[in-house]
């Protein structure tokens, strides 16, 4: 992650990973129960890179996953990129 830019107060700032951090817990986190930080740290990070970026659908994208969304942006650069 990088950090922000935006100026203080702007309520757009942090929306996106917001966003995701709270898709992540009524999604996954919070239907779950983790014996360890490692076993958690280890299940969401799968979750994340196996479900979240290859078949959930955003729509931000066009209701597509982020990978069909950056494939088909490479496919077609004038194809404008989500938000």
């Amino acid at each position: 992650m990088t950090q922000s830019m935006g100026r203080v107060g702007s309520c757009f700032d942090n929306a996106v990973s917001e966003a995701f951090n709270s898709v992540l817990k009524v999604e996954y986190v919070h239907r779950r129960t983790f014996t360890t930080r490692t076993e958690a740290r280890l299940k969401i990070a799968t979750w994340i890179t196996g479900f979240y970026n290859t078949r959930r659908l955003h729509s931000v994208c066009g209701y597509r996953s982020p990978i069909d969304y950056e494939q088909d942006h490479q496919a077609d650069p004038t194809v404008e990129l989500a938000a």
